[in-house]
């Protein structure tokens, strides 16, 4: 059977072309400009909580702005021409027509692309240049990640350094991070503050951020570094500066809990510090499930189970030393190996005598 080319005998003419190609333009401006809407409608970030936060999202704005277009053109393209000339009735064992090429044509389409993506990247290079401007009073932390905890470590006036499970920042001053890991790389990220870097083993690596916004923001590892990847979870807390010098000054403790050991140490007010609210901040229900807490990860052992017949003494080994006996079914390396550290040790008395009254027993 003929097909309808071969029956007439007839090649589109310039006008027909012409219509198809507006046809396709048509098309290809109404899905990029619903693309675009779209793209920068949605919320994609949580709030902004750094200075540089503004910028990445206006960068991110651009990208959509530029891409939408691309990604649509060659789209419609493939779509209309699947559809357009597509194989008919007839014609199964015949050849497409022979095509030479459009050099002009091929030129502009390499051209464009490379043009825009050495925009891009100069924007993006500007950006970054910009936001990692270093300030000579910018707040200097160390952040450790391991398997699968971060701790932030301080200087006091002193010198002396402070370790603290949670980040604590003051609003409105840089903050210059030195990034470490002490096993397998992981990554350090701050969704509101919008920036993010590796943590690498035996290097060192930095990130300068100045947090603006009071609040209190997920703290979170964005590279899969084991099984508990998905706990190693910390918050970050963007306090005013009086009261983060306050913090600073107090040896890494809010108001509440210098208070709280000042009354332990003089008998006053019953102040010791609460087990179950450590074991609440400290993230512990991210992997052990506990029925008194209310927790039920399974990343770690159960610990109504596994500390049912276990003594104090076992109980704080396991949090000091947690490779010295391992649960049958866990592997070691699971459980950080900082509390020894970042816990005072009125308050690994107290999570030790925590868990030892509520453990199944």
């Amino acid at each position: 059977m003929a097909t309808e080319r071969e029956q007439t005998g007839r090649e589109e003419t310039p006008r027909e072309e012409r219509s198809h190609f507006l046809q396709l333009l048509v098309i290809g401006l109404i899905a990029s400009v619903i693309g675009i809407a779209l793209g920068l409608l949605i919320d994609w970030w949580p709030a902004q909580g750094s200075a540089e936060a503004s910028q990445v999202d206006t960068l991110y704005d651009v990208l959509i702005i530029c891409s939408v277009p691309m990604f649509v053109l060659v789209v419609t393209v493939v779509l209309y021409c699947a559809w357009r000339y597509r194989m008919k009735p007839g014609e199964e064992e015949l050849d497409g027509p022979p095509i030479h090429g459009n050099t002009r044509l091929e030129i502009i389409w390499t051209a464009i692309p490379a043009i825009i993506l050495v925009a891009l990247c100069s924007y993006s290079f500007a950006v970054l240049t910009d936001i990692e401007d270093a300030d000579a009073r910018a707040l200097n932390v160390r952040v450790v990640g391991e398997q699968f905890t971060w701790t932030f470590y301080y200087r006091d006036g002193s010198g002396k350094e402070i370790a603290s499970p949670q980040l604590y920042v003051p609003q409105g001053q840089q903050v210059n991070f030195t990034v470490q890991s002490q096993d397998v790389i992981h990554d350090f990220w701050v969704p509101a503050f919008r920036v993010k870097i590796d943590a690498v083993p035996g290097i060192n690596t930095h990130l300068r951020v100045t947090p603006d916004r009071v609040g209190d923001y997920p703290v979170i590892c964005a590279e899969l570094c084991g099984l508990g990847h998905s706990v190693m979870r910390q918050t970050a807390h963007v306090m005013p500066a009086r009261d983060f010098q306050r913090w600073l000054d107090n040896g890494g403790k809010t108001d509440e809990q210098a208070q709280a050991e000042q009354d332990a140490d003089t008998g006053a007010g019953g102040g010791a510090p609460d087990g179950k609210t450590l074991f609440t901040e400290n993230n512990c229900g991210a992997c052990h499930a506990l029925a008194d807490a209310g927790t039920t990860g399974g990343t770690g052992p159960n610990l109504d189970d596994v500390l049912a017949d276990k003594d104090a003494a076992f109980i704080k080994e396991s949090i000091t030393d947690p490779g010295a006996e391992i649960a049958p079914g866990f592997s070691d390396g699971i459980m950080p190996t900082n509390f020894g550290q970042t816990l005072e040790p009125a308050e690994l008395d107290a999570l030790v005598k925590y868990l030892d009254d509520v453990s199944g027993k």
